[in-house]
């Protein structure tokens, strides 16, 4: 039977479509995908975000081993809050979970890992701090909520005041002050600039508890429930990557377009998988991901070929309809040596494809 989160009965509540998502009974829209995904690129919503896996890292030994676990380097995060996209890789180079990484305080860290890769995760985290002074706290107590949109920063100090009045001010002050990928805990909250949207906003750490109370308050304040269809269209308009579909175990970095996230220096930092990776890092990798655009009638799905003339240079992995553009987009793998527009081959027949960059929206203006 699918887990339910705290919010179970708001969803319920307020009309959610509820459909299992890896394990777990989520809205996938509230009866509207279009109106969700427009009210956040336009305006505010939120999601309940209850089902990703929250990690606590802490001990003498936190920061040195998550040099090793991460592709990224945590020495990057120097003051309390600062945040980190990172890959989890395995010896082979290929990605175990892509994740943020947060510094609380000196020695204790916040890793917040997709849900359906909870249980791989979690034991190869368990299997890699073997013998490492550390100890580990999946931090199932808490739920998360993600306030979305450029209306985000209003939303959400109407919110504050209704939820916690007495500390309210003080909570704002912390909250306003934060820059992109930055985090504070204040009144219980554990409060973060990041998002999944392309937007501004924040993502809500909270007791399990108190997430009804919040998601009401969020609602007296305009907010729109928005379910996991709408975090879908709004996450590949932003260029972000899912697990699963742009990434796997089977690929690295360098073929997901996240090289980025791969840190090489200090030198002596030996993440897991550097070795392997040290040939795409010095001579690329073989294929690439890229950004697909379909000008005619047609949607864009995962799974779906690309070709050249005969050649078959990639596959699409992941498609959709672009509310905002008003045609399909996609993220497709290709051979690294393919330059140009090309196909996609839709059931029998073949449509021409640009290619483009994998960020088709910013703070909701087309590029």
């Amino acid at each position: 039977m699918a887990q339910r989160t705290p919010l179970y009965q708001s969803h319920i509540d307020a009309g959610g479509k509820l459909v299992d998502f890896s394990g777990w009974q989520l809205p996938i829209h509230y009866g509207s995908l279009i109106t969700e995904h427009q009210a956040v690129r336009e305006n505010v919503g939120m999601f309940d975000v209850s089902h990703m896996t929250i990690i606590d890292i802490h001990g003498a030994g936190a920061k040195p081993w998550l040099q090793q676990l991460l592709s990224n380097d945590v020495s990057k995060l120097v003051n309390n809050g600062d945040a980190l996209y990172s890959c989890m890789l395995n010896n082979d180079g290929g990605i175990i979970d892509d994740l943020i990484a947060y510094l609380i305080e000196p020695s204790r860290y916040r890793l917040v890992v997709n849900a359906a890769t909870r249980e791989k995760d979690l034991k190869w985290i368990t299997e890699q701090a073997a013998g490492v002074d550390i100890n580990i706290e999946e931090k199932s107590e808490l739920a998360m909520i993600a306030v979305q949109g450029p209306a985000s920063h209003k939303a959400l100090e109407t919110a504050l005041t209704a939820f916690r009045p007495d500390g309210a001010a003080l909570a704002w002050q912390k909250i306003s002050a934060l820059s992109r990928y930055q985090a504070c805990e204040v009144n219980g909250l554990f409060i973060a600039a990041t998002g999944y949207t392309g937007e501004e906003g924040y993502e809500i750490a909270l007791a399990a508890d108190l997430a009804e109370t919040m998601w009401s308050c969020l609602t007296n304040a305009g907010v729109q429930p928005c379910g996991l269809g709408a975090r879908d269209t709004l996450r590949l308009e932003a260029g972000m990557s899912l697990y699963g579909n742009d990434m796997d175990e089977t690929t690295t970095p360098y073929n997901s377009a996240l090289g980025w996230s791969v840190a090489w220096q200090p030198e002596e930092r030996a993440f897991n998988g550097r070795n392997a990776l040290a040939g795409e890092y010095k001579n690329g990798a073989k294929q690439k991901l890229c950004g697909f655009v379909l000008d005619e009638k047609g949607v864009l799905r995962s799974g779906q070929l690309l070709y050249q003339g005969d050649r078959q240079v990639g596959a699409i992995t992941s498609g959709t309809y672009s509310p905002t553009l008003k045609k399909s987009i996609a993220f497709g793998r290709i051979d690294s040596d393919h330059e140009g527009d090309c196909e996609v081959q839709i059931r029998r027949n073949r449509l021409p494809v640009r290619m483009t960059r994998r960020v088709f929206v910013r703070n909701g203006n087309p590029l």
